[in-house]
């Protein structure tokens, strides 16, 4: 038992004896305290003599708390105050999740495994639909969707309590044997788009239900739809069927109806949005290039509609540096010989920036000075797939896919030749600071040792934050530490590794 005794003023003639312990505070008077604890002592039911010497000890604490208060005086000057505190342990690390889905077979349903930040242990592993190909969750980390082979999509709460109850599978439209290639979710509603039926199909409600399908141009595939959670409008990404200039579609999220579509580049892959919706980026794999959207104004962006590195073959995945005002591109290259990553600077101006730029309007920014501007490029390894950057700005994280035509390294070949690896990269310097091959498959009865990795997530934290990959070829999801770059673990999946994502950035 914790107990403070403060001194009663003339105001408020009671003391109060805090119980740290059990988080009591107990107001009432010194004598009165006294007498209690004396009556106790002299009723019939007077507790057993070990309990009698407990109560004594509380007795005389207080008979000498309330003598130490009359030594010092009870005035308006400061006086020592009799307390015992419990020490205070350092901040937990916030609570936060990997989600990774894995494949137990063409014909089984997948897993759902939920892995803690903070332990590194599998808090709970749930199935889902039959083979999972994509996963996706909301903006708040809350629910989590998959997409399956068996034509469902699933959706279930991101909880430690998953019940299988609480596991929903919706079943697609007809897509005349084309899987549809990705889910986003934006508020209350998710956009499939379908290219087996040339459209989007947009859900809503709980649990999800289709809403309505807009329909796309035939002459266009629709393969993944842009986004922020502010966004006035959504942008559908849709490839040319005969291979040209691809086109986007704008969805208005007010009143979820679509925009006249407007060209970008070539074979367009993948895209990101600024998080105050402002811009909107179009990675154009087909033409090497990168399609601006300014999509405040619902039109390409002015004067930088385009940028190209030219030392960047095939951009294919992008993730932001907003510390930094930067666009991180990963560009997978050849798939045989090294790829590279693209930094961009992409500032807008600012109400700051209004005495030298005139033209400014902060509700409606333009770009400032270098926006689009490739700052650097980056070799990386062989065939680049994904890139995830820090949040805090110090670090980009790539994972070389490799050659897909040969096993990685750790089956007899060189490391130099296939490369499944994750690079690191110092986003001051822009400069590969380490190369972190993936460990073996620890599982002595697997045929892999290790595979071409192909989804990757990343996190901040202290004092570490933390990368998780996964493999189609393992069923092991390596963690890296983000303060030394080195392996930390790898956390059995019990499948073969799909995707993952983290709860928060």
């Amino acid at each position: 038992m914790n107990l403070v005794f403060l001194c009663p003023s003339p105001t408020s003639p009671l003391a109060v004896i805090y119980n740290q312990s059990l988080s009591i505070a107990n107001t009432s008077s010194i004598v009165g305290e006294v007498l209690h604890l004396a009556r106790v002592e002299a009723e019939g039911t007077t507790p057993s003599r070990p309990s009698r010497r407990s109560l004594r000890s509380v007795f005389r604490f207080v008979l000498a708390a309330a003598a130490l208060s009359t030594l010092v005086g009870c005035g308006n000057t400061y006086r020592p105050v009799v307390a015992a505190f419990n020490p205070v342990g350092p901040a937990s690390q916030p609570t936060k999740y990997a989600v990774a889905i894995s494949s137990t077979g063409p014909n089984t349903p997948g897993l759902a495994t939920f892995v803690d930040f903070s332990g590194d242990t599998v808090m709970i592993t749930a199935s889902v639909g039959v083979n999972p190909y994509y996963l996706v969750l909301d903006a708040f980390g809350s629910e989590g969707y998959s997409l399956n082979s068996d034509k469902t999509f699933t959706s279930f709460p991101i909880s430690t309590g998953l019940l299988s109850s609480q596991i929903i599978q919706n079943t697609l439209l007809d897509n005349n044997n084309v899987a549809p290639p990705s889910l986003t979710r934006v508020g209350a509603f998710a956009y499939l788009p379908q290219p087996g039926r040339t459209s989007i199909a947009e859900y809503t409600g709980s649990p999800l239900a289709l809403q309505q399908e807009f329909s796309v141009n035939p002459a266009y595939s629709p393969v993944f739809v842009v986004s922020a959670a502010t966004a006035p409008r959504v942008y559908s990404i849709d490839q040319a069927v005969n291979g040209g200039n691809g086109q986007v579609t704008p969805i208005e999220t007010s009143s979820n109806t679509p925009d006249q579509p407007f060209s970008v580049g070539v074979d367009p892959v993948y895209g990101v949005m600024t998080s105050d919706a402002r811009r909107a980026f179009i990675l154009n794999n087909g033409s090497n290039d990168i399609t601006v959207i300014n999509s405040q104004t619902n039109q390409i962006d002015t004067p930088t509609g385009t940028i190209h590195d030219p030392n960047a073959v095939g951009p294919i995945w992008a993730d932001f540096a907003p510390t930094l005002n930067e666009l991180v591109v990963a560009n997978a290259g050849d798939g045989v010989n090294p790829g590279s990553v693209s930094i961009i600077s992409i500032p807008l101006c600012t109400a700051t920036s209004r005495p030298t730029n005139p033209t400014c309007d902060p509700s409606n920014p333009v770009d400032a000075v270098g926006f689009g501007t490739v700052i650097a490029n980056i070799p990386v390894g062989v065939n680049p797939r994904m890139v995830g950057v820090l949040q805090d700005g110090t670090k980009a994280y790539v994972i070389n896919g490799g050659n897909p035509s040969l096993p990685c390294a750790g089956s007899g070949v060189a490391a130099s030749t296939t490369n499944c690896s994750v690079s690191v990269i110092n986003l001051t310097s822009n400069t590969v600071v380490a190369t972190i091959p993936l460990p073996l498959n620890p599982d002595p009865t697997s045929s892999n040792l290790n595979g071409h990795p192909n989804y990757i997530a990343v996190t901040t934290g202290t004092p570490t934050g933390k990368v998780y990959v996964t493999s189609a070829e393992s069923n092991f999801m390596t963690v890296i530490r983000t303060d030394i770059d080195t392996v930390l673990t790898q956390i059995p999946l019990q499948g073969t590794g799909v995707a993952v994502r983290v709860t928060a950035p």
